[in-house]
C-alpha cells in the first residue's frame, strides 16, 4: 500500500515547499500535490519533511565501532544512526593491524545491499593503512601499508565485492601507480592525514582522487609547511582543497571541531554542491561520557567523550565526533546560518553526488528511493523512513 505524508514543509533542493509525499514500495511516486486515494495517511502537520541523511564518514556509534569486526557491531551502529536520520553511509575504517582491515573490509562486503535494522551500507571507506604516520591524528599508531605490499592490492580488491573509498597520503612514495590503476576499476580516492605540499595534492588530483577528508583537520597547511621550509610559503592539503574546483571536501559540524567562521568560509569558497556534512562519529554516541577505544576494541586508541566531542584521554587534541548527522545539520543552520535546504543537501544530495549515487538517493523526487525524515520544528528526528519503511 501507498503512504502518504500530508501537511508538511517539504525540504527540496531549492528551498522549502508546503505539500505531501508519497510512495509505493520503495519509490516515491509524487511531491507536492498528492492523490491521497489508496493510500495511508500520515499526518505530519507543523514538521518538516526531508530526505534521508548519508553519512560519508563514521566509525561507530552506540557502543560499537566497525572495526569491531563483527554483524552485530555493524549493525548497532547502523540502528544509532538511523535514529538520527541516517539512512545510507559508508562504514570507516581506522589505522589498525592487517587482519582488522581485512575483517572490516569483509563485514562490509558482507552486510552491502541487506536490511542492517538501520541504515544501509553504500559502499566501505578504507581509512587508515595509507596514512602519513606523522598525520595520524588520534588514531592508532598500528601498521600502515606501503604502496609495494602486496596487502595493498590485496585490499584494494574489494571493489569487486562493493563500492570502495581509499584515504591516501599523496606524499607517500610510489601510490600514483596504484592510485591511478585502481581509479580507472571505480575505486574513489580522498586525500586525507596528509602532510602534502600544494603540488602533491595537484599530483594526486591528476592520477584521479576527487575528495578530501575533514577540512581543516589533519592537514598540512601554510603553517606547518614553514616548519620545515622557511621561505618561500607554500601551500599545502588545506589550501590545495580549497583552491580546486575538482576536489570535494566535507567538515565535521559538531559545534566543537570548527568554530562557526570556518563553516562559514568552507561553504562560501566550496559552496553545498562541493561541500558534504559527516559525523566522523566513534563508538560514544548515544552513550554517557567518559572513557571509550576508538577503532578495534582490543587494540584502539584510547579517547575519552566529554562536553559533546571526542578528546584524547589527556584532553589535549580532539579524537572524532560523537554526535549524529541530524546534529550537523542543526549546527550548520543555528549556529553558522545557512538555509536550512541548503544545510541539508550538504548532508544527503551532496554526499550522494560524491559516492556517485544521486540518481536514486539524497532528495525528494519522484522515482528516488523512498528514504525520508520527518523532522520537527526544533529540527530534532521525529520519524525515519528506508526504502518506504518506518525505521524508527
Amino acid at each position: 500500500m501507498a503512504t502518504v505524508l500530508s501537511n508538511a514543509t517539504l525540504i527540496l533542493p531549492e528551498g522549502l515547499q508546503p505539500g505531501a509525499l508519497r510512495w509505493e514500495g520503495r519509490r516515491i511516486e509524487a511531491v507536492g500535490q498528492v492523490p491521497t486515494a489508496g493510500a495511508t495517511v500520515v499526518d505530519v502537520s507543523g514538521c518538516y519533511v526531508g530526505p534521508g541523511l548519508i553519512d560519508l564518514h563514521v566509525h561507530g556509534g552506540d557502543g560499537a565501532d566497525f572495526m569491531d569486526g563483527s554483524e552485530e557491531a555493524f549493525r548497532t551502529v547502523c540502528r544509532c544512526h538511523a535514529r538520527h536520520g541516517t539512512t545510507r553511509l559508508t562504514p570507516t575504517s581506522t589505522v589498525a593491524r592487517r587482519s582488522d582491515y581485512r575483517r572490516f573490509l569483509e563485514c562490509c562486503a558482507q552486510l552491502y545491499g541487506s536490511d542492517t535494522g538501520g541504515a544501509r551500507l553504500v559502499g566501505a571507506h578504507l581509512y587508515g593503512p595509507f596514512f602519513a604516520r606523522a598525520a595520524r591524528g588520534c588514531h592508532p599508531d598500528r601498521e600502515f601499508l606501503a604502496a609495494e605490499d602486496p596487502d595493498t592490492r590485496a585490499l584494494l580488491d574489494y571493489h569487486r565485492r562493493l563500492p570502495l573509498t581509499v584515504t591516501i597520503a599523496p606524499e607517500l612514495p610510489g601510490l600514483g601507480e596504484v592510485v591511478r590503476d585502481y581509479a580507472a576499476r571505480g575505486v574513489r580516492f580522498n586525500v586525507g592525514h596528509s602532510h602534502a605540499t600544494f603540488g602533491q595534492v595537484q599530483a594526486a588530483l591528476a592520477w584521479g582522487a576527487r575528495h578530501v577528508d575533514h577540512l581543516f583537520c589533519a592537514m598540512s597547511d601554510r603553517a606547518r609547511l614553514r616548519q620545515s621550509q622557511t621561505y618561500p610559503m607554500r601551500g599545502g592539503v588545506l589550501e590545495a582543497t580549497l583552491y580546486f574546483d575538482e576536489l570535494t571536501t566535507e567538515v565535521i559540524a559538531d559545534g566543537r571541531h570548527l568554530a562557526p567562521e570556518l563553516l562559514q568560509l568552507a561553504f562560501k569558497i566550496k559552496g553545498p554542491q562541493r561541500l558534504a556534512i559527516v559525523t566522523d562519529a566513534m563508538r560514544a554516541v548515544d552513550q554517557p561520557d567518559g572513557d571509550y577505544i576508538f577503532g578495534p576494541a582490543e587494540c584502539g586508541e584510547p579517547v575519552r567523550k566529554a562536553d559533546g566531542v571526542g578528546l584524547t584521554r589527556d584532553g589535549s587534541a580532539l579524537a572524532s565526533g560523537v554526535m549524529g548527522l541530524d546534529h550537523g545539520v542543526r549546527t550548520l543552520h543555528q549556529q553558522a546560518g545557512i538555509p536550512l535546504h541548503l544545510a541539508m543537501q550538504m548532508a544527503s544530495l551532496t554526499p550522494a553526488r560524491i559516492l556517485g549515487l544521486e540518481r536514486d538517493y539524497g532528495s525528494l523526487q519522484v522515482g528516488k528511493i523512498a528514504d525520508v525524515v520527518v523532522w520537527n520544528r526544533q529540527l530534532q528526528v521525529e520519524q525515519v523512513y528506508i526504502d518506504g519503511q518506518r525505521v524508527w
